[in-house]
Order: C-alpha cells, then structure tokens, then sequence
C-alpha cells in the first residue's frame, strides 16, 4: 500500500514515510523565510496540521508533497508577516497552487539523482551531509557526537563535502 493511499488510515508508518520524504524540503522552504528555529519548526508544524485537519479535501493524494511543501510556505509567510508587524489574513493567501506536472517530474528525478550522487561519497561525507538535509536543526554538538568529529571540523568538512557533491553532479550521469 503507497503512502497516499494509507493516508486515510493515518497509520505510524505512513507518518513516518511521510516525514523522511517530505520534512527537510518543508524544513527548507520555512528556512528560507529568514525565519528563526522556532519559527520554521512553527511553520512545518502548521503545515502538518493543515495537513490532519483538510486530510478529507486533498483532492489529489500522489500530490501530497507538493501540497505540503506549498502548505509551509504559505504558514512561513504568515509567521514572517506576523513577526513584520503585519498581521496576515488567513484570507489573504492564494489557495494552494499545484505545481507544472513537467516541473514536479524534473524536481523528482533531479533530488533522485542528487541522493544518488551522495549516495557515492565517502564517510563522513555521506552522514554529515544527509544529517544537514534530513535533520537541519542538528547542532554542531548533536552531529559531532552522532558523527564522532570534531565539532571545529564540522564547517570546513561539510564545505568540502558539497564540493565534492557539486562536482559529481556536474558530471554527465
């Protein structure tokens, strides 16, 4: 049974599917606001409950990610216009907005190719850069422990890491 379709159950491991597939983007796309942790972590929990809450009127279950991550925009640009001084309408933002299905497609293959990618680099690369991705409220402390690194060693060895990345995603597949 597809994660979609288990949707209706709400069962533990459709949940946790869920999360390991869609939580760093929405963590990313909350981030990218300039909101601080506590905020981001607001956002993605706002959109988890709009999730829970509008479950029976998502029309489209295989668009569930794009759902979300649209879902955690619109709660980062609530919690950023509140943080301004502005308070937000809950009417004023759009409904969500379904991505191109050709755009979905290319983003799909493109994070497949991506995590295959890392998937070829060596330790600690691998762990440090899947950390930062699938748990970016991780402080140095917390990696450096699950890591067994340096916590100095951290920010030099994950720009080295991204480096390495970068260029085997440079390369024809």
């Amino acid at each position: 049974m597809t994660v979609e379709k288990s949707l209706a159950c709400l069962d533990q491991a459709a949940w946790e599917d869920l999360v390991a597939r869609f939580g760093a983007r929405m963590w990313a796309v909350a981030r990218a606001f300039g909101l601080s942790h506590t905020d981001a972590a607001d956002a993605v929990q706002g959109a988890w409950l709009r999730m829970v809450e509008n479950l029976d009127g998502i029309r489209d279950p295989e668009r569930i990610g794009a759902w979300l991550v649209t879902t955690t925009r619109h709660e980062a640009l609530r919690l950023s216009r509140r943080r301004r001084g502005e308070v937000a309408a809950g009417h004023d933002l759009p409904d969500a907005v379904l991505p191109d299905p050709a755009a979905a497609i290319v983003d799909a293959d493109f994070g497949r190719h991506v995590w295959e990618r890392l998937d070829t680099l060596d330790e600690p690369c691998r762990s440090l850069l899947r950390m930062s991705v699938l748990r970016p409220e991780a402080t140095y402390a917390q990696i450096a422990i699950r890591l067994d690194i340096s916590p100095g060693s951290i920010g030099p060895t994950r720009a080295r890491c991204m480096s390495r990345l970068r260029g085997l995603l440079e390369e024809p597949a």
